[in-house]
């Protein structure tokens, strides 16, 4: 696998991630990794100024590109890239060798299949913020080891709209996320209150990453500072977790086995959700959109 350093977790922090639902892991990406990311993030911002909306193109014929409303060629707010890593191989690379995919073994068994991946970025100034939600209503699966890796490509603080997660919330139920017959992606506003009283913020310089279990309330706020926050998003799947509906970010990649061996296997455990609406848009930002603040 490239000669990618491993990472053992100690058996107290698989103990922890199994209490809170997220872990924080240090320098989940070298120095010249981190560096090559960014410089490919940076490419793509710059390549959005010359549009004035969603483009691309992802495998699914949805726009690739989602920007901000507001964005310009002076003021890009380039926001969301989905399946970033089916158009750079910098990003491919990380999707299938890094550390953090020791870790992810650890807490979800040898055999890993990917899932999805997506760059989400909170330009200085820019508005999005991400309404509490669960990621495995989004794409329910026959069994719920799913971790999702955060790689932070700049500092995350706490104001410029860092990943607000709720601990121990993964032990708890499948909320609901269709509102008046609309599936919008966010949870009840009574869970909502919950979540902003209990919410945890995942700081951290750039390099490190949060990993997150599927069932994990999260949410984040607008980056009120002048600094960019980036992050790298790369979900995983125990190789018997087979997927029971299309992904909102689907990738020629989806399935590929990236740690172990194919078992040819499947687990299902006893799960109870409504299946999930996909966006027919660049990204589910216009779904969260539907639901009243």
């Amino acid at each position: 696998m490239s000669g990618t350093p491993t990472r053992d977790l100690d058996p107290e922090l698989v103990d922890r991630y199994e209490r809170d639902g997220y872990l924080y892991l240090a320098d989940a990406l070298s120095p010249e990794r981190l560096s090559r990311l960014r410089e490919v993030f940076e490419g793509w911002v710059e390549e959005s100024r010359s549009h004035d909306g969603p483009y691309g193109e992802t495998f699914d014929g949805r726009p690739r590109f989602d920007v901000e409303p507001g964005h310009s060629a002076e003021r890009p707010a380039l926001r969301r890239i989905a399946s970033p890593v089916e158009v750079s191989d910098a990003y491919l690379d990380v999707m299938r060798s890094n550390p953090a995919l020791d870790a992810v073994a650890q807490l979800i068994g040898p055999n890993l299949r990917f899932r999805e991946s997506k760059v989400n970025s909170k330009l200085p100034g820019t508005p999005t913020h991400l309404k509490f939600h669960q990621d495995l209503p989004f794409g329910p699966l026959t069994n719920e080891d799913l971790v999702t890796v955060i790689f932070h490509l700049d500092e995350v603080t706490a104001e410029n709209g860092p990943l607000e997660v709720i601990p121990g919330s993964h032990r708890g139920p499948l909320y609901e996320h269709w509102h008046d017959g609309m599936f919008t992606g966010v949870v009840g506003s009574e869970v909502v209150e919950m979540a902003r009283a209990e919410a945890v913020p995942c700081i951290g310089p750039a390099g490190s990453a949060c990993l997150m279990h599927g069932r994990l309330l999260h949410g984040s706020g607008p980056n009120l500072s002048d600094s960019p926050r980036t992050l790298f998003i790369s979900a995983y799947r125990s190789e018997d977790c087979y997927p029971l509906e299309t992904s909102h970010v689907p990738s020629e990649h989806e399935g590929e086995l990236v740690r172990g061996v194919r078992t040819n296997r499947v687990r299902c455990t006893p799960l109870e959700m409504a299946f999930s609406e996909v966006p027919t848009g660049a990204s589910f930002f216009g779904q969260q959109a539907q639901e009243a603040s």
